[in-house]
């Protein structure tokens, strides 16, 4: 039984408490009466949408509940205010992170506007400020808050949904006297949903497993290619020309290499196998940097591994490629493979196996997502492999929801987010006046960080 069957067992378990807590409910979580700070982070803490009284306008109440729904399933700590136009913005990002004491991703509508901060740990400044600025122009509430959500959800957004929307699912409030008069209803139901619930889980935990020794095997691959590339180099600290920098390029392709295999050996779950593949990668490029100093070479520039083959090492230029089906784009290419495209001939290209054999990478499934993006990280991704079979997967929220990130910054450091922090958070990542164009000068307003203005 998969994740989304349970989900439906469990939906047909607790029917009747549906329609009990209808006619219990108050409100929905977008329609708080009031409209202040706390009040906001209280509703959010409770689910992930809140729409303002004064603001109900802009979203219907089943959009509401859609884009509530949508953001829930992802699992994902994201979190979307809809305020009325006029609302106070000074230190609004700063305060609402405070009151919400949830690390994560932070969206306001603020009448016609549109801005975004997130806890650096969730997300780069640079994605956020991208995100914010993509929907900007996306129109009416619906179209841009969805928009938001579906490209966070393809921008790596680090960590879970916050344990405390499981209590509540972002659902109706209830007047707590209430639940004593369901509370049978609720204890028949709940031994039942539990158990759904613990399969679903197991089931999930099964496939994960599966995932990761599906990777392990490459990643395995290449950290025994970067090993013996470290054995070709007949690199000595001591011999003749050595000098300190080609002994700190030296030590740190070895240290490179000992991460790999220490992240790789302690890894749990398919997304963090981004770690091991990210070290490899700086490992390859202390490496191609050690080559040039000792060869007198000019040292090259970083820059991506070879799209292709990422154990080629690092690129030396961008040259066209078309995936089967898909359209022209420009991809990094080591001298080798820039050489065989010249020539109209194939690029040596790194296949796994698959059920039905051997394929690239790119169109092997979901699996080689967080391996693909250790190695290409800093939002470069979706341009390689849109129109692939892994592009194509990893654009959804299902993705992201089994394997922590879609495509986007996989450059954002480590996945905490939803957990409960309190106050204590960087106040650089929620700073900066709120919005673009008419806002704050026309800036960004912090470049997506928290604290100052909205």
């Amino acid at each position: 039984m998969n994740a989304a069957v349970a989900r439906g067992l469990l939906r047909l378990l607790m029917a009747p408490l549906v329609a009990a807590l209808a006619v219990l409910a108050v409100g929905a979580p977008h329609a708080h009466a009031a409209t202040g700070v706390s009040d906001i982070a209280r509703a959010l803490r409770k689910g992930p949408l809140y729409v303002d009284p004064a603001a109900t306008g802009q979203l219907s109440g089943s959009d509401a509940e859609a884009l509530a729904k949508k953001i829930r399933d992802a699992d994902k700590p994201i979190f979307v205010a809809v305020l009325p136009k006029g609302y106070p913005t000074r230190n609004l990002f700063a305060d609402l992170r405070t009151e919400t004491g949830i690390t994560g991703l932070y969206g306001v509508r603020l009448g016609d506007r549109f801005d975004a901060r997130a806890d650096s740990s969730v997300l780069s400044r640079q994605a956020v400020g991208n995100l914010a600025t993509a929907v900007r122009g996306a129109g009416d509430a619906k179209a841009q808050l969805n928009d938001f959500v579906d490209d966070a959800l393809r921008s790596n957004v680090g960590g879970s949904a916050p344990s405390s929307w499981s209590g509540s699912g972002g659902g109706p409030a209830m007047d707590t006297g209430s639940l004593a008069t369901i509370g049978a209803v609720l204890a028949a139901g709940g031994v039942g949903a539990y158990a759904l619930v613990r399969l679903g889980r197991r089931r999930q935990e099964e496939e994960r497993r599966a995932a990761l020794e599906k990777l392990r095997v490459v990643v395995d691959e290449d950290i025994t290619a970067f090993g013996e590339e470290l054995d070709r180099l007949d690199f000595h600290p001591a011999e003749a020309g050595a000098d300190d920098a080609m002994r700190a390029d030296y030590e740190r392709g070895l240290d490179a290499y000992e991460e790999a295999k220490s992240l790789m050996a302690a890894a749990q779950r398919p997304e963090e196998v981004r770690g091991v593949t990210r070290a490899l990668e700086d490992g390859r490029f202390s490496l191609a940097l050690l080559a040039a100093r000792r060869e007198g070479r000019p040292l090259p520039e970083r820059r991506a591994p070879c799209f292709f083959d990422p154990r080629h090492g690092p690129s030396v230029a961008d040259a066209t490629w078309t995936p089967d089906g898909g359209a022209p784009r420009e991809v990094p290419v080591c001298a080798a493979d820039q050489a065989r495209l010249a020539d109209g001939r194939e690029p040596m290209v790194r296949e796994v196996d698959t059920a039905s054999g051997r394929r690239p990478y790119w169109d092997a499934g979901p699996a080689y997502g967080p391996w693909a993006g250790g190695y290409f990280g800093g939002g470069i991704l979706p341009g390689l492999l849109i129109g692939t079979l892994l592009g194509n997967l990893m654009a959804g929220p299902s993705y992201a929801a089994m394997y922590g990130a879609g495509y986007g910054d996989f450059g954002t450091g480590g996945y905490d987010g939803g957990d409960v922090s309190g106050a204590d958070f960087n106040s650089d990542d929620f700073s900066g006046g709120f919005g673009g164009g008419d806002f704050s000068g026309g800036d960004f307003g912090g470049g997506g960080d928290f604290g100052g203005g909205f």
